[in-house]
């Protein structure tokens, strides 16, 4: 009988861990594989203050940046481990050969042989789920994108530098590529 309860109640786990690792606060991104025998666990008490440096370009030009799947994928693994919205204190900036990936569907296509923007669906449900996507304006610069042809929503920043330190300097940490 004994035996039967601790299956039972180690099923029950699986099955919790399991649901908890399908709720996705962006569906379509940043994916990732429930480990119930993790040992490091976000804590929904917790205040996360996160900000990314994207910085790395396309590895496949029809895919979204790899940097902003990990931004979503951090977002996915706090909110399936129970960190609500209002724990969520996350940032992404741009920068380096990642700049084009803020660029407006009709301004990426003018310069990608009319081909769409695979990062813009994920701006917005990043933004959707609390995310703050900056671009760093040296780099807009340097690319020759000017603001009309920024993705809306996208907040443009003097610097991806001056940004990274301010946001170090109010506690977040930094992951980089």
């Amino acid at each position: 009988m004994k035996g039967i309860i601790v299956i039972a109640a180690a099923a029950a786990a699986i099955c919790t861990t399991a649901t908890r690792a399908e709720t996705r606060a962006i569906p379509d991104y940043g994916r990732f594989a429930p480990v119930p025998e993790g040992k490091e666990r976000p804590d929904p008490t917790r205040d996360y203050k996160v900000i990314f440096e994207v910085s790395q370009g396309p590895l496949d030009a029809t895919k979204p940046l790899e940097g902003l799947e990990r931004v979503a994928r951090l977002v996915n693994l706090l909110a399936a481990n129970g960190v609500g919205a209002d724990h969520r204190h996350i940032a992404a900036v741009l920068d380096g050969d990642a700049t084009e990936a803020v660029m407006t569907d009709k301004a990426f296509a003018a310069r990608h042989s009319g081909a769409t923007n695979p990062n813009v669906r994920l701006i917005d449900e990043l933004r959707a789920a609390g995310v703050s996507v900056r671009v760093c304006g040296q780099a807009m610069a340097g690319h020759k994108i000017t603001p009309p042809e920024v993705v809306p929503g996208v907040e443009i920043d003097l610097s991806a530098l001056t940004t990274v330190a301010n946001k170090q300097l109010e506690g977040y940490a930094l992951i980089e590529e």
